[in-house]
């Protein structure tokens, strides 16, 4: 049986962390207390988002559980709610929760285990950690593989005292996915290129999809799914404009 690399996984010179068997999936407390902490404030995010065409029962659970200001600085919580994108250092941003739901409703649009969960899902650019904790809850397993070094640190320290438990983290160039977690039910990318890497088609399932930004023709960024539908039939749809952070390789 092969064994998969627990969080928080490394990926770098020394090799990946030591292992355990498959996590359970995660289960978030329900969300109470008051001000930021309260449910009441996910929950209108969570109807502006609905109104927007989110319609997934399992995103629109996902998105009113994880709370959104613990992944950001305590300087900009009181935005944490609104649909715009945040800086988080390192030139990178988290993404507005408006396209974090949109991606994972794409995503979930492939191939799913019974009680409608995707299996294993990969994404590239972890972050902060907020699109790993969002995908915890509508997948099996989450490997979530970031390639610096301070944003990997940043995201551990963020869901470590949320426990979950299906969420293994690397620290690791993106471009080249995850291997030892392959096939991956889907992938998500928060950063784009000018083509998908092959290494992510292959990595891929059949029936899987993969959700992620990529350069068009005319230089600008378009939301692109991916579908695998044989080994070698790949199927792509450019969807809506987006803005991400360029797709790179190496850690740093």
């Amino acid at each position: 049986m092969t064994r998969r690399p627990a969080f928080p996984a490394r990926l770098d010179a020394g090799g990946p962390a030591p292992v355990k068997p498959r996590a359970p999936a995660a289960t978030l407390p329900a969300p109470g207390g008051v001000g930021l902490d309260s449910q009441a404030v996910r929950a209108r995010m969570v109807a502006k988002l609905a109104a927007e065409g989110v319609d997934d029962p399992l995103v629109i659970a996902a998105m009113g559980a994880v709370e959104r200001h613990r992944f950001v600085d305590t300087a900009l919580a009181n935005q944490a709610y609104e649909d715009t994108s945040l800086p988080i250092g390192l030139g990178q941003t988290i993404s507005k929760p408006s396209v974090v739901a949109r991606m994972t409703q794409l995503v979930l649009g492939g191939r799913r285990e019974a009680g409608g969960k995707l299996g294993r899902v990969l994404e590239i650019g972890t972050g902060c950690g907020y699109q790993a904790a969002v995908l915890a809850l509508v997948a099996g397993e989450v490997y979530s593989i970031e390639r610096l070094r301070g944003l990997h640190e940043k995201a551990r320290d963020n869901l470590r005292p949320l426990r979950i438990p299906n969420v293994h983290l690397i620290f690791g160039d993106g471009m080249v996915g995850f291997e030892k977690g392959a096939p991956y039910a889907g992938i998500v990318a928060a950063a784009g290129g000018d083509a998908v890497p092959e290494s992510w088609t292959r990595q891929l399932a059949v029936g899987g999809r993969i959700v992620a930004p990529v350069t068009t023709r005319s230089g600008q960024q378009a939301l692109v799914v991916i579908e695998k539908r044989s080994e070698r039939d790949l199927q792509q749809t450019v969807l809506e404009a987006v803005h991400f952070v360029p797709l790179k390789s190496g850690i740093a």
